[in-house]
């Protein structure tokens, strides 16, 4: 049973646990140290106008009436070095109206404007950043049907060679989809552990098929279509879930959830075997 329990890879890399779990300040599974600022609290109105709502924001807007992006929080002059440095938007953490709401499609007409690749980039840049092998549009707060992901060698290596063997997890390159489709292919499926960006901290086991198949526009509007297996079609599953306003703890089994450093424990009595059925 242990041995079976250990097939704990979520969806983000699996860093040197035992370093990461020393410091319980340091977020689970994070590959290095984060040095970047969080940008201060600004207001979202300007100074002498009115506004109703006179909340404080550090999410990053991008504006769909200019050709360029605006950012709402930029604090790189805390660093005290004149240059401005770029703030990367936040995660958005379960609870945010974002996560639990279907993202609307983006207009094909639009994919190359500058506001849509600024989204795009800014989505792989937070998904290395934080690091993640997966990331939705909604999760950085943008309500659009656009997913990233790539899963690479390193992070990979990060989890033992049965555990991954047993996921059927290789390696590829980074793929953006708009507007996917997914479609479900045949009847296997596994269940393995999975975990979010989005809830920070906690893993469970989630019930995915084995295969699927899904259709979109990539970063140039071009048709692309991906036929996934194994561990790539469970991430393309959740991600494709964060669109439709699903987190992964919606379809979890709900006696596996637990905080990231008891990923390792026995499974409570009842519960489904891990690995593929």
């Amino acid at each position: 049973m242990g041995s079976i329990n250990r097939f704990s890879q979520r969806l983000l890399p699996a860093c040197l646990a035992e370093k990461c779990i020393i410091n319980p300040i340091t977020p689970p599974f994070r590959l290095t140290p984060s040095h970047r600022f969080r940008p201060a609290l600004i207001p979202t109105s300007k100074p002498g106008t009115s506004n109703p709502n006179p909340f404080f924001t550090t999410r990053v807007t991008y504006s769909s009436s200019s050709s360029s992006s605006t950012l709402v929080a930029n604090a790189g002059w805390l660093m005290g070095f004149g240059d401005k440095k770029p703030v990367l938007p936040e995660i958005v953490q379960v609870g945010d109206p974002v996560l639990h709401e279907p993202a609307q499609e983006v207009e094909p007409g639009e994919i190359r404007s500058d506001r849509i690749q600024k989204i795009i980039d800014d989505m792989i840049k937070v998904m290395r950043d934080a690091p993640g092998i997966g990331l939705a549009a909604p999760q950085i707060g943008i309500p659009l049907r656009i997913i990233v992901l790539e899963d690479t060698k390193e992070y990979i290596s990060y989890d033992r060679a049965d555990v991954t063997k047993a996921q059927d997890r290789h390696p590829f390159d980074l793929l953006v989809i708009l507007n996917p489709k997914l479609k479900k292919k045949g009847k296997r499926t596994a269940l393995f552990f999975e975990g979010c960006l989005s809830v920070d901290g906690y893993r469970a086991v989630v019930e995915r098929h084995l295969e699927v198949e899904v259709t979109g526009l990539s970063h140039d509007g071009k048709a692309i279509k991906v036929d996934a297996s194994g561990w790539q079609a469970r991430i393309l599953q959740h991600e494709c879930d964060h669109l439709d306003g699903t987190i992964y703890v919606d379809k979890m089994v709900p006696r596996t959830f637990r905080i990231a450093q008891n990923i390792d424990l026995p499974l409570a009595a009842g519960c489904p075997k891990l690995g593929v059925r």
